[in-house]
């Protein structure tokens, strides 16, 4: 944090301050630059990403419009010196006469988020995937009564968590006729999922067969 000597009136302890807080809370990717308008100038930098300094000229030249009547500008991009893209928004501080007196810009590097997202594009890749392989999943108990009951609980509007005793014997009843039962050991997957005592499951399996 650094601040221009000569300039500590209340308002610009006030905007400092929020400028510093602004930094803080999305540091380390955000910048927050005070600019004095009667001077033009850089009066104060919170997080420096720009390597601007103190006294520089504003170059406010970017902001299209007229500051004695818009209060922001922005979101705008700009290229930081180190070839990051940043998003930047300015507001324009004015003083008890309506006149334009400071700018606060807050400048956003957001290329790691861009990164996270062009990793997150990549593994999520439709063309990475290949069909199940026949002969390894031909026997997948697991999958075909982990589908089936996440179909079950979809078209009532239900989840596992949420399941009272009734609606899990009804589930149990609705897997047997599936025969989601004729995997090995599928009574204690199926107690697991549904958290459920496994006698319990194989009791209300042992109903469905005497019907």
């Amino acid at each position: 944090m650094s601040s221009a000597p000569g300039t500590s009136t209340s308002r610009l302890t006030n905007y400092t301050t929020l400028a510093d807080s602004m930094a803080q809370l999305l540091f380390p990717h955000a910048e927050v630059v005070l600019h004095d308008l009667a001077t033009q100038t850089v009066v104060h930098i919170a997080n420096n990403l720009s390597r601007r300094k103190l006294g520089d000229d504003s170059a406010l030249e970017e902001l299209s419009g007229d500051v004695n009547t818009q209060r922001s500008f922005g979101p705008y991009e700009k290229l930081n010196w180190d070839g990051r893209r940043i998003r930047s928004v300015t507001s324009v501080l004015h003083n008890e006469e309506g006149r334009a007196e400071f700018a606060l810009c807050i400048n956003l590097d957001y290329s790691v988020l861009e990164q996270a997202r062009d990793a997150l594009n990549l593994f999520f890749q439709a063309s990475r995937m290949v069909a199940q392989p026949q002969a390894l999943f031909r026997d997948d108990w697991q999958e075909r009564i982990n589908t089936f009951l996440h179909g079950w609980l979809q078209e009532r509007h239900l989840a596992i968590s949420g399941l009272s005793r009734d609606q899990k014997r009804e589930l149990v009843e609705a897997l047997y006729r599936e025969g989601a039962f004729d995997g090995r050991s599928a009574h204690d997957y199926v107690a697991s999922v549904l958290n459920m005592g496994r006698a319990t499951v194989y009791k209300y399996v042992k109903a469905c067969r005497a019907v």
